[in-house]
């Protein structure tokens, strides 16, 4: 309860700083009845749909764009807090003076009026946001982009100078509600022909048959070399209520059966080579590894057990913090690492070759894009779904083409 009432405080506090800049601009009574019924609907909805959460279902569509208006709302308003607040920076040292100056002159109004072209800014500026947030939910989680990257490594195999991997990661299947852009998304991926196709876990939200209307969807990919996958944190099921011990561990077997005929191999801390005109790479597949409570049931030794020290290796393993802690150091030397798990916290800002920024990267050390330490690169996808918030701002989904080359990037 304390919680609640601290956040209507928090949340009181921004909505009158608001109203106050709104009403700077606009007198009509009909407008400022429909801004308090808005506000009044998207908390009301959001409260209902906080005490409504069942662990046992889970995290549903309702819950999801709930949250998702609630934030769209908060944002902007802070937004204007900020300004409000500023101006009465000003505003409140003026009324004191005017107070012990004027006295009873003033007949006890000492604070200046708001002004109306700082209200103007701040809502402007606030429509930012606002803005992006709605395009983010509507359009913006749909807005797939394909990604391009070669890397070149000496000690490549001949054979496979040119090889092409697809990665996708963080499906999130029951997060979708538009069927028709995820059969888009897949002939995307398919388009790309790439030589094999890699999938960096988290496929559902939490249960397996979040998976069943989208088996057929995913059962078009095709690559020659065929789709490999891992499990992510929530593949395991540790976010929900299940009725038994036995019945989570069902839905996990479930889980890969789906993969299964969809027609990944999954690899479950184990190896595969790729063969090609008589040379080899190792694929390398680990559980969940993640730091900070997350699962840590990848074993990279038991991985790697079956494959050679000086093999050209590619690793898939979900959470990025899992290359950080312990395969950089790793004597085995993982030329490249596919990771996933961050989503880019699905809102940031990002210019292709210039900038990007998140909140996350005060998560995650990387976070989005390809990385190099110690001669291994990695590359963290930003997601092919989205997870809680029902959209994306500035951090578009991602479908990932790496392209092998031998040789230096200066040949």
């Amino acid at each position: 309860m304390l919680r609640w009432i601290i956040f209507l405080v928090i949340f009181g506090i921004a909505d009158i700083y608001a109203f106050q800049a709104f009403k700077t601009i606009s007198k009509n009574n009909w407008l400022q009845i429909l801004y308090w019924f808005i506000t009044v609907l998207v908390i009301g909805n959001f409260v209902f749909h906080y005490y409504s959460f069942n662990r046992s279902d889970g995290f549903s569509h309702g819950h999801a764009y709930a949250f998702g208006f609630f934030i769209a709302l908060l944002i902007p308003k802070m937004v204007l807090l900020v300004f409000m607040v500023g101006e009465d920076i000003i505003r409140v040292p003026q009324a004191v003076f005017r107070y012990f100056t004027e006295g009873d002159t003033a007949k006890g109004n000492y604070f200046a009026s708001r002004r109306q072209f700082v209200s103007k800014i701040a809502l402007g500026i606030a429509a930012i946001p606002l803005a992006s947030i709605i395009y983010g939910i509507y359009k913006g989680k749909y807005n797939y982009k394909v990604l391009k990257y070669t890397l070149h490594f000496e000690d490549l195999p001949k054979a496979f100078d040119g090889y092409k991997l697809t990665q996708i990661s963080d499906i999130h299947s029951g997060s979708f509600d538009n069927m028709d852009k995820v059969n888009y998304a897949v002939d995307l991926i398919n388009d790309q022909q790439s030589d094999i196709i890699l999938f960096t876990g988290d496929m559902v939200n939490n249960k397996a048959e979040e998976l069943v209307p989208y088996k057929n969807v995913f059962g078009k990919l095709k690559a020659k070399d065929g789709l490999f996958s891992v499990l992510g944190n929530h593949d395991y099921g540790d976010y929900v209520q299940w009725e038994s011990e036995d019945a989570k561990k069902q839905n996990l077997e479930d889980l890969k059966n789906l993969q299964k005929e969809i027609g990944f191999d999954m690899l479950l801390n184990e190896s595969r080579y790729l063969e090609k005109n008589g040379e080899r790479i190792a694929l390398v597949g680990v559980e969940n590894w993640g730091a900070g409570g997350f699962k840590t049931a990848g074993d990279l030794k038991q991985a790697s057990s079956s494959i050679n020290k000086d093999d050209f290796k590619i690793l898939m393993s979900h959470d990025p913090s899992h290359w950080e802690k312990k395969v950089i150091k790793d004597d085995y030397h993982y030329h490249l690492t596919l990771s996933g798990h961050t989503h880019g916290m699905q809102f940031g800002i990002e210019i292709p070759g210039w900038f990007k920024w998140s909140p996350v990267k005060w998560r995650y050390k990387y976070w989005a894009g390809i990385y190099e330490e110690l001669g291994q690169y990695i590359n963290v996808n930003r997601g092919f779904g989205y997870l809680a918030f029902p959209g994306r701002v500035g951090i578009w989904p991602e479908i990932t083409v790496i392209e092998l080359k031998t040789g230096s990037n200066s040949a």
